[in-house]
């Protein structure tokens, strides 16, 4: 599964690809808008945006690139260890239980 990380502390960024590594996915984490960024964004499962720390500019950006490819969006204020854990067992859980295999 692949998940993309919109805002958060640039000296976390190891520590959210850690934790996303932990939960069975594979990260991209984007602090701060660069050129092509929704290029950069490709066609992840889920999208994750740290409402507190990241520009308008860029959550615009970053929701009308999930929504033209479908893909889900979880928007959280706080940009924690601990939240982005949550989001990530949140979905894992949702996604779990939609599966009848």
């Amino acid at each position: 599964m692949s998940v993309v990380i919109i805002g958060g502390n640039e000296c976390m960024v190891c520590q959210y690809e850690k934790i996303c590594k932990n939960h069975g996915c594979k990260a991209k984490v984007f602090v701060k808008e660069k050129s092509g960024f929704k290029k950069k964004i490709g066609t992840p499962d889920l999208v994750i945006i740290f409402t507190n720390t990241v520009s308008h500019k860029m959550v615009n950006s970053a929701v009308s690139e999930a929504k033209r490819t479908n893909t889900q969006i979880a928007r959280t204020h706080s940009s924690s260890a601990a939240s982005l854990s949550s989001v990530l067992e949140n979905f894992l859980n949702k996604n779990q239980q939609a599966c009848t295999c």
